[in-house]
């Protein structure tokens, strides 16, 4: 029996960040500014970087590019970031992407609200860049993670039918 291939190699750390070149990140923000601002501050880390202006668009967006973390706005025309959250949250298919509602909003009730649509965290507007980082890398580290488990549960699963079936 063979044991399960990992990408990282004996000698790196495991906590490196090869992962990130192989991450998308989707902003959604009905602010031009906004999305530059972030685009800004995203641009030192090697992620693939897509943009939506509103939560309809969001919701193409997923489809076609299919992002790791998605920076969600909360106030937005036609579907707030909350019904957005909602609607990935809710889907078996998009449940995994990792969300980091980006707002102006930071009452205690929309904290909580935010947390009951499923986002994976919030920060709060203006943002700080190094916060922003942080919490992007943090959020995209436990998608990689997820996806490393879901693969070596899969094997293990397909090991033990294979014994099953000698």
């Amino acid at each position: 029996m063979t044991e399960p291939q990992s990408p990282r190699g004996p000698s790196e750390p495991p906590n490196n960040e090869s992962f990130l070149p192989q991450s998308t990140v989707l902003i959604v923000d009905d602010n031009p500014q906004n999305i530059e601002l972030l685009q800004a501050f995203l641009e030192s880390l090697p992620v693939r970087i897509a943009t939506a202006i509103d939560g309809l668009d969001a919701l193409r967006k997923v489809e076609e590019h299919h992002p790791d973390l998605i920076l969600l706005d909360i106030m937005m025309p036609q579907m707030s970031g909350f019904q957005v959250c909602k609607r990935l949250k809710g889907d078996p298919k998009t449940r995994d992407i990792q969300i980091l509602m980006v707002t102006a909003l930071n009452e205690l009730g929309d904290i909580e609200t935010a947390t009951e649509c499923g986002t994976d965290d919030f920060v709060s507007k203006p943002v700080n860049k190094f916060e922003l980082l942080t919490r992007v890398k943090s959020l995209l580290r436990v998608r990689h993670l997820k996806s490393e488990l879901e693969r070596a549960l899969t094997y293990l699963n397909e090991m033990e039918q294979d014994e099953e079936t000698l």
